[in-house]
């Protein structure tokens, strides 16, 4: 059965004359169009008032290692993780310089993310194979993106070992070909798992198929890079010359005696302000995880202010802050620079483009992309007005690897930061305790960093 169309439904001949009659019109158009095909879009709209109007100087400053380089892989959330935890060992062993084992923590992430993929599948038999759950579980089974949670999950099951005695590999700096091996593997796995239950196949027979499959997944994670260590010695010299050695330490063991944070303490705290995700309340997410039997994924959802003066407060403290953003938006990556109002999109292009914090969310224009760490913050009057940002690619963006962060940019592309709950109020160190709303997989924030 044919619908009659809206006569206002095709683009016809006309409209397309209106059209081009507007363009010739503005006398600055062909201008900008020739500057625009010349240069590209960010060259001609960049601010340069805005790149002047933030420097990389900042009133308060904790001192880290060296910036890190995630090379051709995503595991921002993994890197700033493992520098939140490197600067008590460097205090505490007098070090210059020190760097954790990046390699080590992604063997064990990929390990425990399969695993938590094949107990997904075996959870969801009675799914229909077509439907949106199984579509969503089979998207991206072994992404390299994590979570402040599931990075916990991974440091408190497995520890954390020096970069030295787990270095990185070809596979562990250029992930795309271990992912697109591993991937397939594990939608053959599943696969596999629901013709054997079709078949008529018992929950025990699944479960000893499932282990196999693991075995043969461990394998081939060792090939790609290298066997975890059970054990090792740790040596260095330190910032006054003087040489240690301890004997026979394993990753739990260094965990322990070396960095001794106590990662119960701290908390995911996120600004998300739609509709659905009232303040003041706990969020998880549905199959959002890697570790089985680990932490969930726990957000406390509060207002733009309390997010700023807790991350402030900790800095202050002079703890450094995990946390995640839209790195992609508003940002220059050859000067380091994050700041609303840094390309001027509009006056270029003649249109609006702009939406709130909540229709970016709600519209899929924006959610977290990407984990660093606050550093510093500059205070004016005891309000911060720009924020040190170490991040992971390398000495070459930005001021030798370090970003700065406008004030304005964190109230509109910062989503979460990860902080001791002590800096919390009152009553919302009581909200942590409330049964989390769960959140389905496919929510803005189920993302992963």
């Amino acid at each position: 059965m044919s619908v009659e169309l809206d006569q206002r439904a095709a683009i016809t001949p006309k409209m397309l004359e209106t059209f081009q009659e507007q363009f010739l019109k503005n006398p600055h158009q062909r201008t900008l169009m020739n500057a625009v095909r010349k240069n590209g879009l960010a060259a001609v709209a960049l601010n340069q008032d805005v790149i002047i109007d933030t420097p990389h100087t900042f009133s308060h400053m904790v001192r880290g290692g060296p910036i890190t380089n995630q090379r051709q892989s995503g595991r921002c959330w993994m890197f700033a993780g493992l520098n939140t935890l490197r600067v008590p060992l460097m205090k505490r062993c007098n070090l210059k310089e020190f760097e954790l084992s990046e390699a080590y923590q992604m063997f064990w992430d990929k390990f425990e993310k399969a695993n938590y993929f094949l107990e997904n599948i075996l959870e969801t038999l009675d799914e229909p194979r077509e439907g949106r759950v199984i579509n969503w579980l089979l998207q991206a089974p072994l992404n390299d993106g994590g979570q402040w949670d599931m990075f916990v999950n991974l440091v408190q099951k497995y520890g954390v070992v020096p970069k030295d005695t787990m270095p990185e590999t070809f596979h562990s700096s250029q992930s795309r070909g271990l992912n697109s091996v591993l991937t397939a593997k594990l939608r053959q796995d599943a696969a596999g798992l629901r013709s054997m239950q079709a078949s008529g196949s018992s929950l025990d027979a699944l479960r000893t198929a499932k282990e196999h499959m693991l075995g043969e997944f461990y394998a081939a994670l060792c090939t790609f890079l290298g066997e975890p260590p059970a054990s090792f010695d740790f040596e260095y010299e330190d910032k006054d010359g003087q040489f240690h050695r301890e004997r026979d330490l394993t990753p739990q063991d260094f965990m322990r005696r070396y960095v001794d944070v106590d990662l119960s303490d701290y908390v995911s705290v996120i600004n998300a302000p739609t509709d659905d995700k009232p303040y003041n309340r706990t969020f998880t997410v549905k199959y959002l995880g890697n570790v089985k039997g680990g932490r969930d994924v726990l957000y406390l959802n509060v207002e733009p202010e309390v997010l700023r003066q807790v991350a402030l407060a900790q800095l202050m403290d002079n703890e450094v802050v995990w946390f995640g953003c839209d790195v992609g938006k508003m940002s220059d990556r050859d000067a380091g620079i994050m700041a609303t109002g840094l390309y001027e999109y509009e006056a270029v292009l003649g249109m609006p483009v702009s939406m709130t914090k909540a229709e970016r969310l709600d519209y899929g224009e924006s959610l977290m992309t990407h984990a660093m760490v606050f550093t510093g913050v500059n205070v004016v009057d005891g309000h911060p007005n720009r924020w040190r940002v170490e991040n992971s690619w390398g000495t070459d963006p930005g001021n030798k690897g370090f970003f700065v962060m406008s004030d304005d940019w964190f109230d509109e592309y910062m989503y979460q930061v990860v902080v001791q709950k002590k800096y919390l109020p009152a009553e919302l160190q009581a909200a942590l305790a409330t049964p989390p709303i769960e959140l389905p997989p496919w929510d803005p924030m189920g993302s992963l960093a």
